[in-house]
C-alpha cells in the first residue's frame, strides 16, 4: 500500500498515485483531496522505498509505522510532532525504535515520520505492509 503513497518535495503532506500520464503523475493530495499533475522534473519518492537508520542496518518504513501503530494501538498520536520538541520527538523515537542511529535520524526526520504516520491514520490507510507480500498471500 505505500508503493502509492508519495512524497513530493517542496509540497507538503502526502499524495496519493491516481493515474500515470506520458510525461506526469496525477496525484490526490490526503490532506484536501485536490488532484493535481506531478512531473519528471518534482522529486517524488514513494513512502515503500523510504528506511530509517538504525545501528546496523536500515529498517524499512513500513516497519517504523506499524511499531507506531501498536505502540499507539492504532489511533493517532497523543501530541502533535509539529509543536513538540527535539528532545521529546528523541525520546519517542527511543521507545519506538531503540536501535534507531541517533547521528543520522534528525528530529525533523521523526517529525516528517510521526506528521506522516498521523496523515495516513486519518485517512484510513493502516495497512503498512508492502504491495509484494500481499500479493503473495494473495496467491
Amino acid at each position: 500500500m505505500l508503493k502509492e503513497i508519495l512524497s513530493v518535495s517542496g509540497r507538503p503532506g502526502l499524495y496519493k498515485l491516481v493515474s500515470q500520464g506520458k510525461n506526469m503523475l496525477i496525484i490526490e493530495s490526503l490532506i484536501d483531496k485536490k488532484r493535481i499533475p506531478a512531473y519528471a522534473t518534482d522529486k517524488i519518492i514513494s513512502l515503500g522505498d523510504i528506511a530509517i537508520y538504525t545501528i546496523e542496518e536500515e529498517k524499512p518504513l513500513y516497519e517504523v509505522l506499524t511499531l507506531v501503530k501498536e505502540k499507539e494501538n492504532g489511533q493517532k498520536l497523543s501530541f502533535a510532532p509539529s509543536k513538540a520538541k527535539p528532545d521529546e520527538l528523541r525520546a519517542y523515537m527511543l521507545e519506538v525504535l531503540p536501535d534507531h542511529d541517533r547521528a543520522r535520524v534528525y528530529p525533523n526526520d521523526i517529525k516528517k515520520l510521526l506528521n506522516w504516520y498521523n496523515l495516513l491514520i486519518e485517512n484510513g490507510i493502516t495497512d503498512f505492509s508492502p504491495a509484494k507480500k500481499e500479493e503473495e498471500e494473495g496467491k
